[in-house]
């Protein structure tokens, strides 16, 4: 069953996270993820919202945790972290 990786991410610095997120599609793509969205336009229709939304299909939940705690991303991690703030969870597919 597929599982969805769901960030809501503000950005605080975007010239240090574009160095992060510039490297993520690779590292998802060599474990069988997909981006579904990464950033781009958004309209706000209920509540409040950072101003940035990442959605990765990766083929089941362990694959997105393995990914997770990889070597490679937790490498480019502490980029993420110090150039933004953000909430991540991981959610199984129906």
């Amino acid at each position: 069953m597929s599982a969805y990786l769901i960030a809501r991410i503000t950005v605080t610095n975007p010239e240090d996270y574009q160095a992060y997120a510039s490297q993520t599609q690779a590292l998802v793509e060599m474990v069988g993820g997909r981006f579904l969205a990464k950033g781009g336009t958004q309209v706000q229709v209920e509540g409040n919202s950072p101003d940035r939304h990442v959605i990765i299909e990766f083929p089941d939940r362990q694959t997105a945790l393995e990914w997770y705690h990889s070597d490679d991303y937790q490498r480019i991690l502490p980029i993420a972290m110090s150039s933004s703030k953000r909430d991540m969870v991981i959610v199984d597919g129906i």
